[in-house]
């Protein structure tokens, strides 16, 4: 199974009990309102009461992954391996009673739109195919226990030391507490079909059904730049990707 992070600070008894005390009186209450959910009641109080339940089991506010104890490191592995290699890394981790000093095991993903049978569709994708994030304090045991796992091919760094990543490498590939909110999360990122030099077709616009080649593709915009064959000149014509499709 998946290791607890150990580097969790011991519950405080007094927080423990209040927290206690808390669950088994929204439990009650629960109970005692479940009956009366579609009588209406006193929906003021109600509302009330919710609110104070929301203020008191209000999650803990996110911590940057920078952070977190110990230091991220990067280990490369095969291209399509990422998952069984985490599993891998983790019961190792577990078995050898390494919690102590390897935290946390990441595949970086992100949110990618792509065009499947002419519609967008967002699908994960892996930030860094054929790597690995792994937050630890090194030394010799931690590293040996990283680099025998099976899968693993070895650390990223120069010579034989690996080097943490820096605060902004972590916080592009993992984000930070800031961007993990629903408003200020980035829009997916499109990945397009196809490669500058590649031949496509015009399907929508006043040069529909005329072929090119891409010349140039802006990602930021969602554009391409085509050369189209017009009256036997290539002419560059800016479009959107819904615009073209491969030949």
């Amino acid at each position: 199974g998946t290791p607890e992070p150990a580097d969790e600070e011991p519950a405080d008894p007094a927080e423990s009990e209040a927290d206690e005390a808390l669950a088994t009186e929204a439990i009650d209450d629960a109970a005692s309102t479940s009956d009366a959910e579609d009588a209406g009641g006193d929906e003021e109080d109600n509302e009330e009461d919710d609110d104070e339940e929301v203020e008191a089991a209000a999650p803990p506010k996110p911590q940057n992954p920078y952070e977190l104890p110990g230091d991220w490191y990067v280990i490369h592995s095969y291209s399509g391996y990422e998952n069984k290699v985490k599993v891998n890394l983790q019961t190792r981790i577990s078995t050898m009673h390494m919690d102590t000093a390897i935290f946390d095991v990441v595949i970086p993903m992100e949110d990618v739109v792509e065009i499947k049978g002419g519609k967008k569709v967002t699908v994960p994708k892996k930030v860094l195919p054929g790597y690995l994030l792994v937050r630890m304090y090194m030394d010799d045991d931690a590293w040996f226990t990283v680099r025998n796992t099976p899968g693993v091919t070895g650390f990223v760094g120069h010579g034989t030391k690996p080097s943490p990543l820096t605060r902004r490498e972590v916080e592009r590939f993992l984000g930070t507490p800031e961007e993990a909110g629903e408003e200020t999360k980035a829009a997916p990122r499109f990945k397009p079909a196809w490669d500058v030099g590649e031949s496509v077709r015009v399907v929508e616009g006043p040069f529909a059904d005329f072929n090119g080649v891409i010349e140039d593709i802006n990602l930021d915009q969602s554009k391409v730049r085509v050369l189209v064959n017009i009256f036997d000149r290539e002419t560059p014509v800016e479009l959107t990707f819904e615009q073209i499709v491969k030949i």
